[in-house]
């Protein structure tokens, strides 16, 4: 007699599920209590999460090792905590000149990395060739095989088509355009692969190791070369009808005539992409410099007590504010975390993004939205990618 089958779980569960992962990942042994404290879940939906998690040996539960007696009780709180090593997955971000693996466990723990710098754009057969070797790198820095890996992911700098799996958009990686990365990726490792656009990796890495905490609507903006949002919306990646969602850095900007690489004027990335700012910096900075001549400028994180430098970069912020700000209208966040190598300019920026949300937004949508940097700095894509690498492998 054929046994039932088993139903699936519905996705409120699995949400939970990551949800108390991450939570886990971030702050380690934790009570029940804690956990419900921190992610807002009912206490009835963390312990039905937690048995389900002890079931499958992802978490381990002591009472033995919590401080205070739980409540009414007269005894300890039981403490759960990660079974660290239960699960060993590997992760790529691809930036436009870069690219980093990275092993790491169930907890989001990075157990050995390997990054090599080159031409991303325009050499994709020479970049899934570096990722092979990079990976082999990663796993002997961990000391680890490839066959002890659970799950892959990817973060690339490009919009992805989820209908088709392929890079879609002309106007970054080029040269991957009608590619499927997924399936090139698992050609040369043998296995599934989940990919992602590098701006919704931005937004998982820091929702679940960084300063998204336990937020449930957030805004991921990275700010780079280009300008991509990330969006999480009630708990959950916002993708859209293709998975093109968040292209943030070609919306118009009144009044600009700076021609951008997707063919139209004005928009964002032509004019606060991290070249442009820099650029600007230079001019500031180095009055002195011929055009065209190259620029040592200081570490962005360090001009915040430069007035000159300052106001260049705010005035960035106030620009991208603009846009954010119609954003944060439609969509009524709780947090914007700005990345990206923009975002490590830290205060001038985020005083200027906060300047045009709370001048271009309407009152009450201004004042729910926290503005902040990102904890991980230039490591939340990657961060991203562990994290979309463990939900495949715990089912998440």
């Amino acid at each position: 007699m054929t046994a039932p089958a088993v139903p699936a779980p519905s996705a409120r569960r699995l949400r939970t599920r990551a949800t108390l992962l991450a939570v886990l990942g971030e702050h380690g042994t934790l009570s029940r209590a804690e956990i419900s404290r921190l992610t807002g879940l009912s206490r009835s939906a963390v312990s039905s999460a937690v048995t389900d998690l002890l079931d499958e040996g992802l978490v381990s539960e002591d009472a033995t090792t919590t401080g205070p007696p739980a409540a009414g009780r007269g005894r300890r709180a039981a403490a759960v905590s990660l079974r660290r090593a239960h699960a060993l997955v590997l992760a790529f971000d691809f930036g436009h000149t870069h690219l980093t693996a990275a092993v790491a466990d169930t907890s989001g723990t990075v157990l050995g990395e390997a990054t090599a710098h080159l031409d991303v754009d325009n050499h994709p057969r020479e970049v899934l060739q570096a990722a092979e070797t990079l990976a082999g790198q990663a796993l002997d820095a961990a000391g680890h095989r490839l066959d002890g890996i659970t799950a892959i992911a990817a973060g690339i700098p490009g919009a992805l088509d989820t209908r088709t799996n392929v890079v879609r958009a002309p106007s970054t990686l080029s040269q991957w355009i009608g590619m499927d990365p997924a399936a090139e990726l698992g050609r040369v490792f043998g296995r599934p692969v989940t990919v992602g656009n590098d701006a919704e990796m931005g937004a998982r890495g820091e929702r679940a190791h960084g300063a998204g905490g336990t937020v449930n609507d957030l805004i991921y903006v990275k700010a780079s070369t280009g300008i991509g949002a990330g969006l999480l919306l009630d708990g959950r990646l916002y993708r859209g009808a293709s998975g093109i969602s968040g292209e943030i850095g070609h919306i118009q900007l009144p009044d600009t005539g700076t021609w951008c690489r997707c063919g139209n004027r004005g928009c964002l990335e032509s004019v606060v992409s991290i070249t442009e700012v820099r650029r600007r910096l230079a001019h500031v900075l180095a009055p002195g410099a011929r055009p065209g001549e190259h620029v040592d400028l200081p570490p962005l994180d360090r001009l915040a007590d430069v007035p000159a430098a300052a106001r260049v970069i705010g005035e960035a912020g106030r620009t991208i504010g603009r846009v954010l700000a119609d954003l944060v209208n439609c969509l009524n966040p709780a947090a914007i975390v700005i990345g990206g190598e923009l975002g490590q300019a830290g205060a001038p920026l985020v005083h200027g993004i906060r300047e045009s949300v709370d001048r271009y937004a309407q009152p009450a949508v201004a004042e729910a939205v926290d503005i902040r940097t990102s904890r991980l700095g230039l490591r939340s894509e990657l961060y991203g990618a562990i994290d979309a690498a463990v939900a495949a492998a715990v089912g998440g």
